[in-house]
């Protein structure tokens, strides 16, 4: 009987694990994960575009993403993206490319994503 209702339901629960996984990727945790901002929604030629759309995003170091848009023309916006979104970063453009430090966590933030990843889990 148990059987059969996991079996039923058990793509159901591979999705929400699924979500809360890509969900927690996005929250910064003191290391560097191009996932933190990859969709990031950048005014890109009037219309509002995800930043994995129009750039090469990396991390090749621990604590540093860089982001290489395709088009040069887009620095600007990127950075303006960055800087304008909630994850309280400073990214640094080159004219090449941007450049972003993540800095280290701090107790304070560390309470915050514990809170917010009960917060992800329940929506999974």
């Amino acid at each position: 009987m148990y059987n059969d209702i996991i079996n039923k339901h058990k793509e159901d629960f591979e999705k929400a694990i699924q979500h809360f996984n890509i969900e927690a990727g996005k929250i910064r945790t003191g290391r560097a994960n191009p996932s933190l901002v990859e969709d990031l929604l950048v005014e890109y030629y009037g219309t509002k575009t995800p930043l994995k759309q129009i750039a090469s995003i990396s991390a090749p170091e621990p604590r540093l993403i860089v982001i290489q848009p395709w088009d040069r023309g887009a620095l600007n916006a990127i950075e303006t993206a960055v800087r304008e979104s909630d994850l309280n970063l400073n990214p640094n453009n080159d004219g090449v490319v941007v450049r972003i430090n993540i800095p280290m966590l701090t107790e304070e933030r560390r309470k915050e994503m514990v809170k917010i990843l009960n917060q992800k889990n329940e929506e999974a």
